[in-house]
């Protein structure tokens, strides 16, 4: 006969666990951190992921879909995200960059996003105001800071040789984002690295617009660059 004792075991934790605020606040910082390099965290998976949980701990989960059906009704939403709305307008080379400026305007009206500079009012409708007229040369990097300023949130790295988007932004969570999406890279059948410029070329502006295509304004480096099977390209 053999008799089996099952023996209950405590275990007390040596560490408690992190309060709810505290894991809140790291997740809104691994957000920032992401959205400011989205190439080294895993890119748009990485930042719905991020923001699932923050939506989770708010218990606004609901939040999400109301975002898909808003972005889907600005065109901005398809069956690979909003990079599939990208893809369609700018080079194939374009980065996960242009996708992390749309999440970080979700996260700025959600109080998430933890901007490097934050515009004053004067400015703010200064840059408004004139920058679809500025965007209709050509510009580069440089053109862009030296313009209106260091932005206030870098999507992408500091290197010129690749491409990163620009966002510029006021403390009113209500006032939509400036974002520069510039790229770099070479022309097509063309070796692919070093890119043959020297810095990031701008492609568009991207600013309120009923819709994601009313929002752009290409500059004519980026109206070259349009795909040609865009059916709003020029012929």
């Amino acid at each position: 006969m053999v008799i089996i004792v099952r023996k209950t075991v405590c275990v007390t934790l040596l560490t408690p666990l992190a309060a709810a605020e505290e894991v809140h606040a790291h997740l809104v910082d691994q957000l920032n951190l992401a959205l400011r390099r989205p190439g080294m965290f895993g890119g748009e998976v990485a930042l719905r992921v991020l923001i699932d949980h923050l939506l989770f701990m708010e218990r606004q989960p609901e939040a999400w879909a109301e975002l898909k059906q808003e972005w889907e009704e600005q065109g901005l939403w398809t069956s690979i995200g909003p990079a599939g709305a990208f893809q369609a307008v700018f080079p194939a080379q374009a980065d996960c960059c242009e996708v992390a400026s749309v999440y970080a305007e979700f996260a700025q009206r959600r109080g998430w996003l933890k901007p490097d500079r934050v515009l004053t009012g004067e400015e703010y409708q200064a840059l408004a105001g004139r920058v679809r007229r500025w965007a209709a040369v050509d510009r580069t990097w440089p053109d862009v800071t030296a313009e209106f300023g260091p932005p206030s949130v870098l999507f992408g790295g500091n290197n010129h040789l690749y491409g990163k988007t620009l966002g510029y932004l006021t403390a009113d969570p209500q006032q939509p984002m400036v974002v520069f999406h510039l790229w770099n890279g070479s022309e097509p059948g063309a070796e692919s690295w070093p890119p043959e410029h020297g810095q990031p070329l701008l492609l568009a502006v991207r600013f309120r617009g009923g819709s994601f295509r009313g929002s752009l304004t290409f500059t004519p480096e980026g109206e070259r660059r349009r795909p040609t099977d865009d059916p709003c390209s020029p012929q």
